[in-house]
């Protein structure tokens, strides 16, 4: 057996929490003679943001802790002990430094601002003769292999799906990493954290949330072999996809796709399968069209940078935003003039989900109607919601509030909407059990 070029590796996992195609551990097990890893719920991410929400709150808390549960046990089959701490992560991985000592680094490659101020901690404290590896694993299209430089991106995604479906192919899945050498035992006594351990009581799934689901890799092909395979809703997915009740109108996906528990190229490659076996339409080729919007939002993000955290968006539009308490806290109480929205919003505030289609017209209604500044609605999204990714949250805001890649600028009929897609007012009376609408 050659010898491998670094003796000790230390994955760092962020928001890549899966075994499977993961081009960080499986290069990192193939390049070290042994490998240990290391997850950190970092203090940072627990804390209240400038507008006073938590940036993490108890919906998305829950599930992460499944998630880290499950990627240590996923580990343990590879032989890589997974560290959990509960600390700023440049304070972790010194520690784990001083304590077992490791001649590489290993992690996905960020590029917003929060992720590298970490890593640039990190680096301060690191021996300096520590490799940092870094990897691209969270695109469904690579970014070397895009045919335009980013500067170039599109600012209309038409532009920039119908340039990837005809000239950029998905690369194969990668293969599963083999278990690292066992003859190296690691003294592990760090354990993951309870939801009290991060400053939460413990809870019970609302009994009507439509995304009732655990966290983990193994939950997320669960579901996934569920909704495609077994029930075969992908076949129907365009035509549901608009729905508000219930845990089948949507593939519910995105939780784990946030979190990295599967990538977005197993989930293209298990629609291609289901197109084989099965058949080929409109709704599969749907969920692809939606996975190429999640990359979509990514590369707006890589190009823009900061600008998708600034009031004026990409656009650097300059309207006039208000900063009224009262109207935020009417719309996040589920206190406005429209049912429809208090509808949505409870559903929110009691499950930590809203579907698509809510989540378009509270954020209209947030920034179209009520003039707020959009950032504030975003962050409260951040906050909440489970399947929080940082590029598609600003991405959608910005779409939605006219300071992004909206090309029409419009703005929802809330009235009407709740008439097209909630006639019967089912879904309205659900969440609005004890008032009038």
């Amino acid at each position: 057996m050659p010898n491998k070029q670094n003796k000790t590796s230390l994955v760092w996992f962020k928001n890549d929490l899966r075994i499977n195609d993961n081009a960080t551990l499986l290069n990192a097990v193939n390049e070290s003679e042994t490998v240990i890893a290391i997850y950190c719920f970092d203090n940072r991410y627990f804390k209240k943001d400038k507008f006073g929400f938590k940036k993490t709150e108890k919906f998305r808390a829950r599930f992460l802790i499944e998630t880290i549960t499950d990627l240590k046990f996923q580990l343990q089959a590879l032989n890589i002990p997974l560290f959990v701490y509960c600390d700023y992560t440049e304070n972790s991985i010194e520690n784990l430094q001083n304590t077992h000592g490791f001649d590489a680094l290993y992690l996905q490659k960020e590029w917003t601002t929060e992720e590298n101020n970490i890593l640039d901690l990190v680096k301060k404290k690191l021996n300096p003769n520590v490799k940092i590896h870094e990897e691209y694993n969270q695109f469904l299209f690579h970014p070397e292999d895009l045919n335009f430089n980013i500067e170039s991106l599109p600012s209309v995604f038409t532009e920039f799906r119908k340039n990837l479906e005809k000239n950029i192919l998905v690369r194969t899945l990668l293969p599963t990493a083999n278990p690292a050498n066992s003859s190296y035992t690691f003294k592990n006594e760090t354990r993951v954290p309870t939801l009290k351990d991060l400053g939460f009581s413990d809870f019970k799934i609302h009994n009507q949330s439509a995304f009732p689901f655990k966290g983990g890799e193994t939950e997320a092909f669960k579901r996934l072999e569920n909704y495609f395979f077994q029930e075969k809703k992908l076949g129907f997915y365009k035509k549901t996809r608009n729905g508000l009740i219930g845990t089948d109108y949507s593939s519910k996906l995105s939780a784990w796709l946030a979190n990295g528990s599967i990538s977005a190229k197993t989930i293209y490659w298990k629609v291609k399968e289901f197109e084989t076996l099965h058949f080929k339409n409109q709704s599969t080729y749907w969920l692809i069209f939606e996975l190429i919007w999640r990359d979509y939002f990514k590369y707006v993000s890589k190009k823009n940078n900061n600008k998708i955290f600034k009031i004026g968006g990409i656009l650097d539009k300059t309207y006039q935003w208000k900063d009224n308490k009262d109207a935020v806290n009417k719309w996040i109480n589920s206190e406005t003039n429209e049912p429809f929205i208090n509808a949505n919003m409870n559903e929110l505030n009691k499950t930590g989900w809203m579907s698509n289609r809510g989540r378009q017209n509270v954020a209209s209604y947030f920034a179209k109607e009520l003039l707020l500044d959009w950032r504030i609605g975003a962050a409260y999204f951040e906050s909440l919601l489970i399947d929080y990714d940082v590029h598609s949250n600003y991405g959608n805001w910005m779409y939605v509030s006219g300071v992004g890649n909206d090309p029409r600028n419009r703005k929802f009929n809330i009235k009407l909407q709740a008439e097209r897609y909630d006639a019967n007012g089912k879904y309205q009376s659900m969440w609005l059990q004890n008032t009038l609408f």
